[in-house]
């Protein structure tokens, strides 16, 4: 038995893999088989549930297919009208151990009025947006209590909520389409109050620059959020993950690259980053497609305030956006020595 341990151990060495020890507390196995959930969902659920979809429509259980998907059809605006939210699902204890996995944290730098509507505009994108969904579209880092009297609804692309049983998940989380008129009737401070719309303005494309120890983010070219803004009259806040391009480590792919280029078609034709997250395993820490245990923090800067204009004008909305662009710089540079060990050698680039 020794001899066969130790050739198992001499192999392993050889690869270059390092196993988890035995001995590890069972809160950790829960945190590592939580976000072992979250990546199935993440990377599989769509197809999934599409899969189980179609399973049940040839089964002898057809007719639940069929009342579903008519159901389905006459529900899908309502990624369009502030969703479907769910508390309990929020709440689910799942969360925490996905929490506490990173661990993630959520710091609010100023206080907030409830009275008012919030565009939360979070940077950076990530792999996955590990850190905003932690902070954002569960009860796990007690936003209620953080933000008192104010809800949070995560933007995503309005294609999820046309796939069956995949779309219920991401509802019950809070989750909207990023269309205009989505979010313009989430801000809508005449049907809504304290609602904190949580956008990521670099979106799949940003994805793409996320790689350990750097902050990319693109902005310079995104100036639709700041007219939603204006339109509706919200306070745009800037937000920014530290420790968010930490927890994955994707294969090299500079701008020239032939990989980039295959990586940016895929992402034109389907509006997803066709990116493999490089991670640990389940036993084993060398590789896989779990996240890394990497702390992120979500750290909520102060609001810029908006005059409310139905109809601004171009010269209006790149005067918003350089101030907002001068807030960020400020929050990243006034905040990154406290989450960041090597915050001297980090700098945020814009493109």
């Amino acid at each position: 038995m020794d001899t066969v341990v130790k050739k198992f151990h001499s192999i392993s060495d050889a690869l270059g893999i390092k196993w988890a020890p035995f001995n590890v507390p069972l809160s950790r196995r829960l945190q590592t088989l939580a976000l072992a959930g979250w990546m199935c969902i993440v990377l599989l659920g769509e197809v999934t549930s599409v899969f189980l979809f179609i399973r049940l429509l040839y089964s002898s259980y057809w007719w639940l297919a069929l009342l579903y998907g008519f159901w389905m059809i006459n529900d899908l605006d309502v990624c369009n009208k502030g969703g479907r939210k769910i508390e309990w699902v929020r709440n689910w204890s799942w969360w925490r151990y996905y929490r506490d996995y990173f661990p993630v944290k959520l710091v609010k730098t100023t206080e907030f009025d409830p009275n008012k509507n919030y565009l939360f505009t979070c940077f950076p994108h990530g792999i996955v947006c590990s850190g905003a969904c932690g902070a954002f579209a569960t009860n796990a880092l007690n936003f209620s209590k953080v933000f008192p009297g104010m809800t949070s609804h995560m933007i995503t692309l309005g294609s999820h909520f046309r796939v069956p049983f995949f779309r219920e998940l991401i509802l019950s989380m809070g989750g909207c389409a990023s269309s205009q008129e989505s979010l313009l009737y989430l801000l809508d401070r005449k049907k809504h109050k304290g609602k904190c719309v949580v956008l990521s303005v670099g979106g799949a494309a940003e994805a793409l620059d996320s790689h350990p120890g750097e902050y990319k983010v693109i902005l310079s070219r995104r100036k639709g959020f700041i007219r939603i803004a204006i339109q509706s009259g919200a306070p745009l806040v800037p937000v920014f993950s530290f420790g968010e391009t930490d927890v994955f480590r994707p294969i090299s792919n500079p701008p020239d690259s032939f990989l980039r280029k295959v990586q940016e078609k895929v992402r034109q034709i389907t509006g997803i980053s066709p990116i493999f997250p490089i991670g640990r395993g389940l036993f084993q820490y060398s590789f896989g497609v779990l996240p890394l245990r990497a702390p992120i923090t979500v750290v909520v800067g102060a609001p810029l305030e908006v005059e409310r204009n139905m109809e601004p004008t171009d010269e209006e909305v790149d005067a918003v956006h350089a101030e907002f662009i001068k807030r960020l710089v400020h929050l990243f540079e006034s905040e990154k020595s406290k989450y960041l060990k090597n915050y001297n050698d980090t700098h945020l680039i814009i493109t």
